[in-house]
Parts: structure tokens; sequence; C-alpha cells
């Protein structure tokens, strides 16, 4: 009776002190488990930094704005911001609101800005405003993407001055055997589509980011760089223009995945960035 009794209380309180469900965990490339101090070490220690997100993962964006405010302490507001979300031609409207010249309410009607920017990104573009920090809009006006996925790259020559000023400059290098975009047309192609200007138009979003992150580093300071993870996964797209325009950086990436387990990184989801975001697959979504 007394053995029954002490099996039962054993029992009960494995059951009432079950461990913690965590909402993420931090690997770096090679598998390894490592502590969130760590990884942001080796952050203050780089020259850009990409978080690659997935854009509607929660964690992702939480830890974005956790790790920016973080460097910024660490770096003594020598960091800038820049990301994807944002268009080279809303450049100047980005700048007046981070600098207070207009309102918030003109800035959201105006620019154009993501269907889930007010829960993920308004944080950002807000710490960057509070701070004073430079923010810099680093994507090539989707527009551009669409002629270029439509009617190739050599039509972008054809366009103004102006509107050439808004991309990277010409011609713009693509290379279709390099992974992330020789895996995208293998992926086209087995869902039977053979655009083969759609991993072009990547580039020329790829391109232009590198080109604007070059223009903008400044020796002194730190990039931290809002991507989607593909823009920086395996340390390609952006990366491989950006050591084409500014070689000799030191680059440190983030990526964010899921699995329905997460106390293990899987071996496929392993070397894709210095540092990977293991989230549960099932996590909320925020659109």
């Amino acid at each position: 009776m007394k053995k029954l009794i002490v099996i039962t209380l054993t029992l009960f309180t494995l059951v009432s002190f079950k461990p913690d469900k965590p909402a993420y965990r931090l690997f770096d490339g090679e598998g390894k488990q490592v502590k969130y101090d760590k990884m942001v070490d080796a952050l203050q220690e780089a020259d850009v930094v990409f978080f690659g997100e997935q854009h509607d993962n929660p964690i992702a964006h939480w830890l974005q704005l956790e790790i920016t405010k973080e460097l910024y302490v660490r770096k003594d507001g020598k960091i800038m911001l820049g990301a994807e979300m944002f268009e080279t031609d809303n450049q100047l409207i980005l700048n007046e609101y981070i600098e207070g010249k207009i309102t918030t309410s003109s800035f959201e009607k105006e620019a154009r800005l993501w269907p889930n920017y007010k829960t993920d990104y308004k944080p950002l573009v807000q710490f960057a405003k509070d701070s004073g920090l430079y923010f810099v809009a680093t994507n090539v006006p989707r527009r551009y993407a669409s002629v270029v996925y439509k009617q190739g790259l050599d039509t972008l020559q054809y366009l103004s001055a102006e509107a050439r000023s808004y991309m990277a400059p010409l011609p713009i290098a693509y290379d279709s055997t390099v992974s992330c975009y020789a895996d995208m047309m293998t992926e086209m192609k087995a869902q039977g589509h053979s655009n083969a200007n759609l991993p072009k138009s990547q580039a020329l979003k790829d391109a232009t980011m590198a080109y604007q992150i070059s223009l903008n580093k400044q020796d002194d300071q730190l990039f931290i760089h809002y991507n989607g993870s593909y823009h920086s996964d395996n340390k390609e797209s952006i990366l491989w223009h950006l050591n084409r325009y500014k070689p000799g950086l030191k680059i440190v990436t983030i990526t964010t995945v899921l699995q329905k387990d997460i106390d293990t990184l899987s071996v496929e989801n392993q070397h894709l960035a210095d540092f990977i975001v293991l989230v549960p697959e099932d996590m909320t979504r925020t659109n």
C-alpha cells in the first residue's frame, strides 16, 4: 500500500510539473542549440546582420525587435536598419516620417505598406523613429520586378533614368546556376510552370537590396536587414550580390524555420544560416 502511494504521488508530480512549452528554440548552423546571448554576441561583431523571417510568423517579428533593441544598446546606438518590406521610391516618405515631418496617418496612407505592417513592421519603424535611426527602404518597386517577370531583365534598359535610379545599376548580374535561382526553376517546372523570368525578377530584388545596403552602410555602424528567409538563406540571394558590390563584409545570418518537433533541428534545416530560429509549425500566424 505504501509503495502504491509513492508511485501515485510520483506520477502526480510528473503530470503536475510538465516542462514549459517553448515558443521557439535557437540553433547554430551545425544544429547545436545555443543561448540567446551567445547569438547576440556574434551579431554584435558583424558588419551586416540579415534576419530572414517567415513573413507571417509572430516569433520572428518579436525577435527582430528584441534583437534590434539589444544591439542598439550594445553598439551605443551605432546601428542602421533596412528592410525588404519598403521600396526605394518610398525612401523620402519613410525619412519624413521617422524625422517627424509628417504624421503617422499621412505615412500609413501614402506609403505602400504590407498588410501586416501594423503588427509586424510598425514596431521596428517606431523604434527607429524614437531612437533617431536611419531606416533604408531597400527593395525595388514591385512594378519593375513585374516588368522583368513579364519581359526579362533586358527590358530595364529602356526605362527612364528616374526609374532606373530606384534599382541596382544595370546590367543586373544573374547566374542561373546559383542554387537559390536554380532551385526556383526546378520547383516551377515540377509544378508545370516554365517562366524563366521569375528567378530573374527575384534577382532584381536581391541586387537592389544588396546595392542599397552597400550604398548606405557606414563603417562605424552595424546594418540590420529584415527580409524573407529566401533572400538570405544559404548566404545566397542578397548576399551573392552584396559580396559583389562590397566584398569583405563580416556578415551574420539568421533564418526562421518551422518544425513539428523543435527539440532537434532536422538535417535539412541545418546550414541554412549562422543561426536558426526554430518555431513550432502550429504557431499562430499574423495574417
